[in-house]
This record gives C-alpha cells, structure tokens and sequence, in this order.
C-alpha cells in the first residue's frame, strides 16, 4: 500500500489493475518458467494465460494442494517449489561447474 501510495485495500486493487503483461509478453525474449499453485485465489488462471502469450522458450510447473504447494507461492511446500525451480534454472542456464 505504501508503494502506491493506497489508502485502503480497495484502492490498492484499483491501483494496481492497471498493471499487465497484455500487449507486452510476446517481447520477452529470454527463456521463462511460468509456474501456477492449483488453488491460487489470486491468480487463479492467469498463469496460463502468461505461458500461452509467451513466445520464448518456456517452460510451466503447475503445482498441486496433493504436494503440498497449491497455495498462492506455493506456501507449504517452498522447498519443493525450491527444488523444481533450480533444477528449472540448472537446466536451462546449462550451468557446468567452474564457469561463469
């Protein structure tokens, strides 16, 4: 709320609707891993909708309330979403050892 300068929690809502990846996603042009928590009362559906505007390489993790990570960020089972995500990054970066 200090952010947007928002008085209340409604306001910081209509401050921050305006805010989209519409019309921008498909210039992302690095590979990106869109991942989506099953019962995200947040974002419910919108990660979806990110992954299908993408263009780049991409990557999408969906994780499940059976894991444990079906909360908004995965709440509950970090270290799995940990897990999947530096391997995602391992992968991805092609990381070998003594490089930079």
């Amino acid at each position: 709320m200090y952010t947007y300068k928002a008085d209340s929690l409604i306001d910081l809502v209509e401050k921050t609707e305006p805010f989209t990846l519409e019309g921008v996603a498909d210039k992302i042009k690095c590979p990106t891993l869109v991942c989506e928590a099953e019962d995200d009362h947040f974002f419910a559906g919108q990660p979806q909708q990110l992954y299908d505007a993408l263009t780049c390489p991409k990557s999408y993790m969906k994780f499940t309330a059976y894991e444990g990570a079906g909360e908004h960020c995965h709440y509950g089972a970090l270290l799995l979403f940990n897990h999947h995500l530096f391997n995602w990054l391992d992968h991805t970066l092609d990381l070998k050892e003594g490089t930079s």
